[in-house]
């Protein structure tokens, strides 16, 4: 497989489909337990202290990119921006955890958000995020279109739900660490399908009237 791999998919030596599957399992399984200790009255810095000491216990080799998890209103944020301040996570509020961690010598990449609380507008920003990435996901497993379709689509489906996508952030590679060497670039601007285990499919929507959003990604698999 590795040697049919070239250009914005390149991959390493060392590439197993198999091992970014581990890696990605290994990555949910994280951010799930991540999730759960996470609570109203606590601040984002505190959470993202837990959240490294979760991957810390569950044995990764190291971090890819930086553990995010944004509280309220900075779940518009996206990845390169700072959050503003330290916001404490209120009785109804929602937050995401994004993170990027290597198993095995692969890089796992998720996100996921969640809520406290019962508003029923962040309760269904989060199911929007989750089910904006299965139709997308969906129509690349059905249609093999490329990335630069796939986003189109993820446009298009995000206004019919009612909701506005980010364009700023539009999916990146990842293999066996580091992928950055391969210059892969955007999932947004591949001009072609993307390949099984190579590509994280990213979803962010913001509420068209109130100051929080969703964020959802996973390995294209």
């Amino acid at each position: 497989m590795t040697a049919a791999l070239s250009g914005k998919e390149a991959v390493g030596e060392h590439y197993t489909l198999e091992t970014m599957r581990h890696a990605q399992q290994m990555t949910w399984k994280a951010i799930e337990q991540i999730a759960r200790v996470i609570s109203p009255g606590m601040r984002e810095s505190e959470a993202q202290s837990l959240g490294k000491q979760v991957l810390s216990e569950l044995g990764m080799d190291r971090i890819w990119h930086p553990l995010l998890i944004r509280f309220g209103a900075n779940t518009l944020k996206t990845f390169k921006q700072r959050s503003d301040g330290d916001p404490v996570l209120g009785d109804e509020d929602i937050f995401f955890v994004d993170m990027g961690a290597v198993w095995q010598g692969h890089e796992g990449d998720a996100g996921a958000t969640f809520t406290t609380g019962s508003d029923p507008e962040m309760i269904a920003c989060a199911a929007a995020s989750r089910e904006l990435f299965n139709r997308v996901e969906g129509f690349w497993r059905s249609e093999r279109v490329s990335g630069i379709e796939l986003y189109r689509y993820a446009a298009d489906q995000a206004q019919a739900m009612g909701w506005k996508l980010n364009l700023d952030i539009k999916g990146h590679r990842v293999s066996d660490f580091p992928h950055a060497i391969h210059r892969g670039g955007d999932l947004g601007d591949l001009d072609k399908c993307p390949t099984t285990g190579l590509w994280i499919l990213e979803i962010q929507i913001a509420h068209p009237e109130r100051p929080f959003g969703g964020f959802y990604e996973d390995l294209l698999i």
